[in-house]
Parts: C-alpha cells; structure tokens; sequence
C-alpha cells in the first residue's frame, strides 16, 4: 500500500437500508456510516451489495442526500453509476457530484456481451463525461464478461480513471493487476475479493472492499493495522476470522440470496431492516 496514493484503505460497499415502504432509512445510514466513520473506512454506496441493478433513481438519489448529511468531514464518498444505460450512469454521475460523492465506480452494462473495442469505447465516453474521478469495476459474477487487463491498462492512461475495482475470482489476475499498478502514483487497484483480502495487502494492493465489513468493519481496519505493522500473524489471524463471518451468508448461496442473509444479520444486531428491493 503506497502512503503517497490518494484512494487506499478499507472501502466497504455499503447495503442499502430500506423501510418497510422501500424508502431510504436515513436512521439506519447514519447508524451504519458511523460504523464506519469509527473505524477510519469509507463508505462505497450504490454497488452490488448495495442492491443498485434493483434501486429506483430517485431512490439513489435519497440515499445520495442521506450520506451527503452524514458524510464526515475529510472523508471521501465512493457510489455506483453502473447501469445498462450510458445517459442514466451520466446523469447520476452529475447528480452525485453536486451531493458530496467524491469518486464514481462504473461496471460494465450487462445485457449483450460486448467486444474489447465496445468496452474500450464505453469506459472513454464515461470518462470524457463524468465530472469526478471514475474507477472501473470489473464483477464477472454479475455482468458475465472480464475485463481484460490490458484493456484496463490502456485506459488507466484516461486523465479521469484512477483505479480498477476488481472482484474476479482469480489468484493470477490478482498478482499481475498488484504488480502492474502498485507502483503507479495515479491509478489504484482496489480488491473485492474478501478472502484474498491479507494476501492482496502483503503483495501491494491499495485497498480493499469487503461486503462483510458492513457487519464487522473492525475486521478489516484491524488487517490494516496489522499490515502497516508488520504483523503477518495478526493479520492471517484476521483473514481467517473474515472468511469464517463471510461463510455464514455466502456459502452454498446465490449473491442475492447472500445479500439477503447479510441483511437479516444486520437487522439482529440492530443495524437495519431486513427489506430488500424487489426481486431480492
């Protein structure tokens, strides 16, 4: 983890709490983002976890407004334009800009595959459009296609792009993503694969993204702790205690039969609601 880069830490990609009503639960956001606030993370709203495929826009935009009133000072606020739609992701981006976001996450639309050139073309109108620092999120598991690396090295160029959130399942594409960018001042590579979560920081990863930090976000401020100071045994030690709490709602699970699960922990611990945004 390079101290001189500006996104690094622990960024957990927030649920979205909802009432009964599928309303924003500002209550609940304020409870949640504390949670993290206390911690030193940063919240990212409006990703998979987050249920954004299924989240109306004017919904987004009151949870928007709800972080922008809790948003800490000095804190930066990551959320999610993906959408099949390239003028609904411009739109929001210009939205969110003017309500205390700091960094726009983009995946790939997701209904036809698309060929290279089409996601180079895509990511570069996005770029060239939005009015704040974009990463580019690469979920095979959701939009069925993987970005290629050296796709995401050609447009790691774009003034606008600073990172690559990446949650592909894949030990090789972790160690060259790391090798290839930890030493770039201007782009990030930021991990959302939990239980690669230790092995990422001790090869030179910027941060991570942890769905379970939604439910202990001491976990992964404590692996950064332990990774700054040279402590590799805490810091397995941690690893082994997030893989076991991601167990309990991920396994033998759909993602959103996962993601429902992790709601209904949070509502035990008094976080939340267990409402879900239709079809999850």
């Amino acid at each position: 983890m390079n101290p001189s880069k500006k996104y690094t830490g622990v960024i957990v990609p927030a649920i979205t709490p909802l009432t009964a009503r599928l309303q924003i639960d500002e209550a609940a956001v304020e409870k949640l983002f504390n949670s993290f606030y206390d911690q030193d993370i940063a919240p990212f709203i409006l990703g998979t976890t987050g249920e954004a495929a299924s989240i109306p826009f004017q919904v987004k935009k009151d949870y928007i407004q709800a972080a922008e009133r809790i948003k800490k000072p000095g804190t930066l606020l990551y959320a999610g334009i993906g959408s099949n739609v390239l003028a609904e992701s411009t739109s929001m981006a210009a939205f969110f800009a003017l309500h205390g976001v700091d960094v726009l996450v983009a995946t790939l639309p997701s209904y036809y595959t698309l060929t290279e050139l089409q996601m180079k073309e895509y990511f570069t109108e996005l770029a060239n459009t939005v009015p704040l620092p974009l990463f580019i999120y690469n979920i095979p598991a959701t939009t069925h296609m993987s970005i290629p690396l050296q796709l995401i090295e050609e447009l790691s160029h774009h003034p606008n792009i600073v990172g690559i959130k990446d949650s592909e399942r894949s030990e090789e594409r972790l160690k060259e993503s790391i090798e290839r960018w930890k030493s770039r001042s201007d782009f990030h590579y930021i991990l959302g694969w939990a239980t690669q979560s230790a092995n990422a920081l001790l090869m030179g990863a910027d941060g991570l993204v942890p769905s379970t930090g939604n439910l202990y976000p001491g976990i992964y401020a404590a692996m950064i702790k332990a990774f700054k100071e040279n402590d590799t045994a805490l810091l397995q030690e941690l690893q082994e205690k997030s893989d076991a709490y991601g167990a309990v709602y991920q396994a033998g699970r759909t993602l959103g039969e996962s993601l429902k699960v992790l709601k209904q922990l949070m509502e035990e611990k008094g976080i939340c609601t267990s409402v879900m945004m239709p079809p999850l």
